[in-house]
């Protein structure tokens, strides 16, 4: 995809009738801003460039300002929605209540009803978002074949060449983000993991697209948590991605069929939770109910999906997890993935965990609440502002002087590991910073 994507206008002012459609922001949430200004210290792309039009409160204004009709929908207005991240700070901070990410999810919707793509930028959302993500076969196809291109020499014959120079979009910036995959990957095909000891509940578990490609390890680990803690754990065939890359872009049809896959997939086997190791992942799927509002067949499904679906950390708190034994002595600071803290509200759990492992000493994080820069495809569409505020958290991290900064979301982790890796360089300094996840240490302190 590229980074600064070009739209055919809208326009011009006085001649657009108004967001329109099943996916339209609704009026009662648009107009729900009293432009008070609370939201600006929360939002990072505010912070980074000081730009009242890159701000929560600014947005809202030019949502109001086209769906009046007073101003098109211009590649300059699409911008200013594009460049934010999505994280839901601005919630936390808002004192009306104004559900920017509802809106925000909606607007996309509309600039893709609305608006017309580049050829390019058109080819590579079909194939991203319409192809790729709601087939796990295709993904894993994709990720052998990455597997491959980096290890086989071709990428080092690419990057030398001059090759990606060539192609179309920003290739040498994909090529620099390709993410490190598992060695195996994590399959959903209908695996029941039996609890250990007396069982407290039976759960269905996500595995999710990206996580299953780039973290498998983690999802391991997480089925070692849980069943070591009394819980039955179904990775129930059939499921597939949650759909949240594909809301977040404005592709709410194709994330309402994912939706469904995954609904009839975790009721099949009656579960009492559903559970997710990516934030991300969590907080689209407890909003099935709203992602569904317009499917009367699904409706009620997906708000019982919704009332059902726990964090990892939340669930574990919630059942009660066993006091690790083994002692870890690390150093640790932790990441709040947005969508774990903002969306979900969940803040407290990850860190308990972690402050119940022996030996591990938990640092705080300053600036714990500016996301780090990751946002999905963020990264690759608006690679400038991601990198920094990849650079701000990493700078942050590192602070700290912890041996580890843990976290809860795949494209965190990623982010994360990017971020550090970058600013070691530029400093011609080694990296002493990993990154883990909450629940690889507590899969570590439970190791015989």
């Amino acid at each position: 995809m590229s980074q600064n994507p070009q739209h055919e206008s809208v326009g011009p002012a006085g001649t657009f009738s108004g967001f329109s459609g099943p996916h339209a922001p609704n009026d009662s949430d648009l107009y729900k801003c009293v432009h008070c200004g609370f939201c600006l210290q929360a939002c990072p792309t505010y912070l980074e460039t000081g730009l009242e039009s890159e701000s929560p409160r600014g947005r809202i204004a030019l949502m109001k300002a086209v769906n009046e009709g007073r101003l098109e929908m211009s590649p300059s207005v699409v911008g200013h929605w594009d460049l934010c991240l999505q994280c839901r700070a601005c919630e936390l901070a808002c004192p009306s209540g104004v559900e920017y990410g509802k809106l925000m999810e909606a607007t996309r919707a509309q600039i893709e009803q609305h608006t017309t793509r580049s050829f390019t930028e058109r080819t590579a959302r079909s194939i991203g978002y319409n192809t790729l993500l709601p087939s796990p076969v295709k993904l894993r196809m994709v990720g052998n074949a990455l597997k491959f291109y980096k290890k086989s020499g071709v990428r080092t014959i690419a990057r030398g060449s001059g090759l990606l120079k060539l192609l179309p979009g920003d290739a040498e910036l994909a090529d620099e983000y390709l993410p490190e995959l598992s060695k195996n990957y994590f399959v959903a095909k209908g695996q029941v993991h039996p609890a250990k000891g007396a069982r407290k509940a039976k759960v269905a578990m996500l595995a999710g697209c990206v996580m299953a490609l780039t973290h498998a390890e983690t999802l391991e680990a997480t089925v070692r948590v849980l069943t070591r803690n009394g819980i039955e754990v179904h990775v129930t065939a059939g499921q597939g991605c949650c759909g949240s890359l594909n809301t977040h872009s404005g592709e709410p049809d194709t994330a309402i069929e994912m939706a469904k896959k995954n609904i009839d997939s975790f009721l099949s086997v009656n579960p009492d939770a559903i559970v997710s190791s990516s934030a991300g992942c969590g907080a689209a799927m407890k909003s099935y109910d709203e992602l569904l509002e317009h499917e009367p067949e699904y409706l009620d499904k997906g708000k019982h999906v919704a009332e059902l679906t726990k964090d990892i950390h939340e669930l574990l708190v919630e059942y009660g997890f066993e006091a690790p034994t083994k002692s870890l002595d690390v150093t640790v600071t932790y990441q709040d993935p947005c969508h774990l803290a903002n969306v979900q509200r969940i803040t407290e759990a990850p860190r308990q965990i972690l402050r119940a492992i022996p030996g591990l000493t938990l640092i705080d994080l300053g600036e714990p609440g500016m996301c780090c820069g990751s946002a999905g495809t963020y990264s690759i569409t608006q690679r400038e502002m991601s990198a920094q505020l990849g650079k701000r958290k990493a700078l942050n991290v590192v602070a700290t002087g912890a041996e580890v900064v843990a976290t809860g979301n795949p494209g965190c982790a990623m982010q994360l590991d990017f971020a550090l890796a970058q600013l070691a360089n530029e400093n011609s300094t080694d990296r002493t910073t990993k990154v883990r996840y909450v629940v690889d240490l507590l899969d570590e302190a439970y190791a015989e």
